[in-house]
């Protein structure tokens, strides 16, 4: 899927490279092993930054959290409970799936790490009508079909997850999968074609020539 520029929200940088906020997301899943569907929040339409864009509940880490994987783990289980109500999740449970650092040529950036949960037995997920204002549960491949429609608005990482998402038939599988699985942090880069911005990952040709931000 062609993904050409960055999401809503997320304006270039005309000055110094700006230090990424650590952040935390969790991918929630259900099925076990009979599917695999995924549950996304749709961020306020007012917001600025990702305003109206459907993704895994997350957000930046607090101070008070501390610093290294301890604090992701805790600001995940955190910003899980605040924006989908899902109460329950051990820390030490999750499991790392993927962690994306914002490209330097975007002014607000995350170094977000992802995590994998199963959905507690009994949870029902709610949003609270402030920050997160609907919520729903999708395949990969439902995810990816309704984007391309224009019915759903993802944003670039949220579409990437999704694509390496759907080789996966069920739950279990993805978690059996993740479980012990070596993250590599992916800093994609945006590079300027006259007045259109393409994004760029790593391996991708022109992604190593592309100029470098000061």
């Amino acid at each position: 899927m062609d993904v050409d520029r960055p999401g809503p929200g997320e304006e270039l940088n005309d000055g110094a490279v700006t230090v990424p906020r650590q952040a935390a997301t969790v991918i929630v899943l259900r099925g076990g092993s009979q599917t695999l569907e995924i549950l996304l929040v749709q961020r306020n339409p007012a917001q600025r930054f990702m305003g109206g864009a459907w993704v895994f509940p997350g957000g930046a880490v607090d101070a008070h959290e501390g610093e290294g994987d301890s604090a992701h783990r805790a600001a995940a289980v955190r910003e899980l409970a605040e924006e989908a109500a899902i109460e329950g999740v051990d820390p030490a449970q999750l499991v790392r799936f993927s962690q994306w650092i914002t490209p330097p040529e975007v002014k607000i950036r995350f170094d977000t790490h992802f995590f994998l949960a199963p959905l507690p037995e009994g949870a029902q997920p709610r949003i609270d009508g402030d920050e997160c204002v609907d919520l729903g549960w999708f395949t990969p491949q439902d995810a990816l079909a309704s984007y391309a429609e224009g019915k759903l608005l993802l944003v670039f990482p949220t579409i990437k997850h999704f694509e390496q998402l759907s080789a996966f038939a069920t739950a279990d599988e993805l978690l059996a999968f993740a479980t012990g699985r070596e993250v590599v942090a992916v800093t994609p880069r945006v590079v300027m074609s006259g007045e259109q911005a393409r994004i760029l990952l790593p391996g991708e040709p022109g992604y190593d020539t592309a100029p470098a931000t000061s």
